[in-house]
Order: C-alpha cells, then structure tokens, then sequence
C-alpha cells in the first residue's frame, strides 16, 4: 500500500538493523520510567539487528511502515497465543519512531496487520499492553479495542500489569 511518501511492506532480513533502530528508539521513548532502567536496557540489547535478521529468517511476520523512505515503524503479528478464544490473530509488537507518533501511521500499521491477520484465515485480534503504559492503552482504545484479560509481566523483581484488548 503506498500513499504518496507513506508505504507499508512485508519486512525482509535486510531491514534488520532499521527494525532494531526503530525498536530501541521506541522501546526508550514508552519504556522509560516504566520498566526498571537494568532490565529495559538488557531487553533492547538482546534485540539489536542479529536478532532481528534471525526472526526474520525463522519466518517472524513483520510489515514495516515507510515514510520518505525511512523506515518509521513496524508491526509483528501471527496466530494468537490464548488458545480458546475467539481471538485466532495477535498482534505482538506495533511501534513507531517517537517523532512519528501520532500522526496516525500506528493506524495504518495495525489496519495492515489486521488485513493480513484476516487472509490468513486468522479471524479476530488481541493485543497485550503494560497497563501503566497509558499512550499505548489509549491508542487500543480508540481502535475499538475492549480489555478482555489481564496478567503480569516480570521485570527484574518488579511486577507489572497487562492487559489484553481484542477486536472481532
């Protein structure tokens, strides 16, 4: 899908290191403050673009978002891990570069997602989000997303909130 400098295309083995520069950028800009500084800091490292080129060898699903010809965001996506639910698709990760933010191009990356999700005969979506990360939580919300579960995520010896939004 390509709108004038806006485009959205199947991430390939040679976008790691700008998948691995948009995720640390954005992990930073939602993270901080939120997780402890050690074990955030320790996430971003194990992702950097080795990381990256093996999921993508291994068969991850990605669609990258393109503006200008820079890569702005990315979205990862798949079959949902809560089995027994009407929710067969997941999202796993939707970031965008923080100068980016809200102009709408998160829209375009989940729509996509969803789109794909939907040909691969994987109806319904969830998506799992720290509760305290507000700007994350709002942006489901106004997608017409609704809390169906919570749980905990570990880090380090703090304990954080998650919630899981869904669309049928």
């Amino acid at each position: 899908m390509t709108t004038g400098l806006i485009s959205i295309r199947h991430a390939s083995q040679g976008d790691a290191a700008d998948i691995a520069r948009v995720h640390e950028l954005a992990w930073r800009h939602s993270y901080q403050g939120l997780i402890p500084h050690l074990q955030l800091e320790q996430m971003m490292a194990r992702r950097g673009p080795g990381w990256w080129q093996d999921a993508l060898c291994k068969g991850m699903h990605a669609l990258l978002l393109e503006f200008d010809g820079d890569v702005s965001g990315y979205v990862t996506f798949g079959r949902s891990r809560m089995r027994g639910t009407p929710y067969a698709g997941e999202i796993f990760e939707l970031y965008i570069r923080p100068a980016e933010q809200g102009v709408g191009f998160g829209g375009r990356l989940f729509n996509a997602a969803r789109t794909e999700l939907s040909a691969h005969n994987l109806a319904g979506l969830c998506v799992w989000s720290l509760a305290c990360n507000d700007r994350a939580c709002v942006f489901y919300q106004r997608l017409g997303g609704r809390q169906i579960s919570e749980g905990r995520e570990i880090f380090g010896d703090q304990s954080l909130r998650k919630v899981a939004f869904a669309w049928r």
